[in-house]
C-alpha cells in the first residue's frame, strides 16, 4: 500500500521541490498540497494522508500549532518537520519532536538550487524510508516486566527479542572469553538514541532522581543548532540539570550532558577527574555525534563501569560501543520494540546478544535507578 503524503509549506518553491523529491520515492503518493496550517487542517479529513511534510515556521498556523491541533482532534496523521536553521526554528522543531513529530530535516540553504535539491532528496528520502519501515514492522508481544531488585545479576542474563515467535524471552548468556564480570560498579550512564529520541528522552530523564549519584551522557542524532534547545526543554521537566556539552567541560555527578549537534562527544580522564572533549572528526554511521564514538571514549575513561541504554532509532550506531562496554564488564539496556518509533538501534544490540535486558520505555528510568542501586 502506498504511503499517502501531504506537503505543507508556505513557500510555493519548497512545495514543488518536496513534491518532486517524493515522486521518486518508491511506494509514495503525494495526495495534496497546502500553503498554510489552516488549509492543511481543513484538507486532512478529506485526503486522509498518512504523513505530512510540515514546514515549522508558517503564517496563520505554524507547524507546531498544527501538530497540536492534529493531536487534539485525534486525526492520526504523523509529520516530518522541515525546519530552517534559526534559533526560533530550532526551538519550535524541538517542541514539535517532543509533541510527537516523527522526525525532522533542515531546509537546505545553499545558493545553488541543484545542490539544495540533491540534499533535500537525500535527507527526505532517508526519513520517508524510516517512516515506512516503522509502519511495516510487526512488533512482538510483550511479557510483563517486573521491577528490578537489588539482587540483579546483570552479567548472567540477557533479555532478547525472538522475532520469529513474537515474544520476549530471558535466556542465559553463553559463556565467552571476551565477557568478564568487572567490578560491577556503575560510575556513569550513557543513553544513545536517534529517530524518536526526543520523545523517548522526555519519558526517561525527567523520571531520574536528582540524587542519581552519577553523570548521564546523552547522544541524540541531531545537527548543530538543535541540541541546546533539546537540553533546555528536557531540563525544564527534570530534577537533574540538563545541558548541552561543551569542550573541556568538567563532568560532575547528578548532571545530564547532551552531545552537541554536529560534534562527537568524548570523555577524558586524568588524575581522578573526568571532562568532556568534542571533536569534528568524520561522522560514524553517517552521524555526528555518534553513539559508538562516545561509548568507546567513556568505556576507557570509566574502565568499563558503565550502564548503557539504547533507545529508539534507525541504524546500528551504538552496537560496537555496547560490545566494548560488555567486554569491559559494563551493562546494557535496550528499549523494547513496542514503543520504539523505529526499532533499529535497539534491535541491532539485541540481535548481537549485547543487551542484559530489554526494557519497555516507561520502565527504563526505574531500571537505570535500580541497577545503579544494585551496583553500590
Amino acid at each position: 500500500m502506498s504511503l499517502r503524503v501531504m506537503v505543507v509549506d508556505d513557500s510555493a518553491l519548497y512545495r514543488q521541490l518536496v513534491k518532486n523529491v517524493l515522486r521518486n520515492v518508491p511506494d509514495v503518493q503525494v495526495v495534496g498540497l497546502a500553503c498554510t496550517g489552516m488549509e492543511a487542517l481543513a484538507k486532512i479529513p478529506e485526503l486522509q494522508p498518512d504523513l505530512l511534510t510540515l514546514d515549522v515556521q508558517m503564517p496563520d498556523m505554524n507547524g507546531l500549532e498544527l501538530l497540536r491541533e492534529i493531536k487534539k482532534r485525534r486525526l492520526g496523521v504523523k509529520a516530518i518537520m522541515i525546519s530552517s536553521l534559526t534559533a526560533q526554528g530550532a526551538r519550535e522543531t524541538t517542541d514539535a519532536l517532543l509533541a510527537g513529530a516523527f522526525d525532522f530535516i533542515q531546509k537546505p540553504n545553499s545558493p545553488d538550487a541543484e545542490t539544495n535539491r540533491k540534499l533535500l532528496d537525500e535527507l527526505l528520502t532517508e526519513k520517508i524510508k524510516a517512516f515506512q519501515e516503522s509502519r511495516s514492522t510487526k512488533m512482538p508481544d510483550r511479557k510483563p516486566v517486573s521491577a528490578p531488585s537489588k539482587s540483579i545479576e546483570s552479567k548472567e542474563k540477557v533479555a532478547e527479542v525472538d522475532l520469529s515467535i513474537g515474544t520476549v524471552n530471558t535466556v542465559h548468556m553463553p559463556s565467552s572469553p571476551t565477557l568478564h564480570s568487572g567490578s560491577g560498579r556503575i560510575d556513569a550512564v550513557v543513553i544513545g538514541t536517534s529517530t524518536g529520541g526526543p520523545l523517548a528522552l522526555r519519558d526517561v530523564i525527567p523520571k531520574l532522581p536528582g540524587t542519581l549519584g552519577v553523570p548521564v551522557f546523552v547522544v541524540q542524532h541531531m545537527p548543530q543548532g538543535y541540541t541546546k534547545s533539546l537540553a533546555d526543554r528536557i531540563g525544564e521537566m527534570s530534577q537533574l540539570p540538563v545541558q548541552e556539552a561543551t569542550n573541556n567541560m568538567i563532568v560532575e555527578p547528578n548532571r545530564v550532558y547532551v552531545a552537541p549537534g554536529g560534534l562527537h562527544m568524548g570523555i577524558e580522564r586524568q588524575r581522578g577527574k573526568h571532562w568532556i572533549s568534542t571533536s569534528d572528526s568524520p561522522p560514524e554511521h553517517n552521524c555526528r555525534p555518534a553513539v559508538d564514538y562516545t561509548l568507546r571514549s567513556a568505556a576507557q575513561a570509566y574502565s568499563g563501569r558503565l550502564l548503557v541504554a539504547i533507545l529508539t532509532g534507525m541504524g546500528r550506531d551504538g552496537t560496537e560501543g555496547c560490545r566494548l562496554v560488555r567486554q569491559l564488564g559494563g551493562s546494557v539496556l535496550a528499549q523494547h520494540p513496542e514503543g520504539c518509533v523505529v526499532y533499529g538501534m535497539p534491535k541491532a544490540v539485541v540481535e548481537e546478544q549485547l543487551a542484559n535486558r530489554v526494557v519497555p520505555l516507561e520502565k527504563m528510568a526505574s531500571w537505570i535507578v535500580r541497577m545503579l542501586e544494585a551496583s553500590r
